[in-house]
């Protein structure tokens, strides 16, 4: 078994053990690693996406769209619940997208009241690519652990994150 150098968690935990002895921390080092991550991943994935002039907020309404299927459209209301945003927070993104042509917003033909957002020709294209982009990094991220752990990882955090 080898032994991984410290990190920055493994310096907290320390602390914390010298100053309060009494406490179990495993769980802190668990969630302090997983925040690490989550930052670490969130920077790369900017700068990933940053070549085709979107940002995670707008690759995520891109990639709701364009797993959506034929044909790429969803109404406001089905994107803000597939990202758990507010509808308020949906329009701010879509006006930005709709601005740079990367979508649309049709008409809807069942209700005259209300719209369908809908990816662009320029749109499908940027997504296949950046989300491409994104999955390389990710991928790069995880290249260190063999495809075992990392199946293990996979199913640990889902299990965690089933409770």
């Amino acid at each position: 078994m080898t032994t991984e150098p410290d990190d920055g968690v493994d310096l907290i935990i320390r602390q914390w053990a010298r100053e309060r002895p009494d406490l179990e921390t495993t769980a802190m080092s668990v969630f302090g690693r997983i925040f690490r991550l989550s930052k670490l991943a969130g920077d790369r994935m900017e700068q990933a996406y940053a070549p085709y002039g979107i940002g995670r907020p707008e690759f995520d309404v891109l990639a709701t769209l364009r797993r959506s299927g034929d044909p790429y459209q969803l109404s406001p209301g089905e994107l803000a619940a597939s990202m758990m945003l507010s509808t308020g927070g949906t329009t701010a993104r879509l006006d930005r997208l709709e601005r740079a042509g990367l979508i649309e917003r049709l008409p809807s033909p069942n209700d005259r009241r209300s719209v369908l957002v809908r990816l662009t020709a320029r749109g499908f294209d940027i997504i296949d690519q950046a989300v491409g982009a994104g999955l390389a990094q990710q991928q790069s991220m995880l290249a260190h652990l063999s495809p075992e752990k990392q199946r293990q990882l996979d199913a640990l955090l889902r299990e965690a994150f089933n409770q």
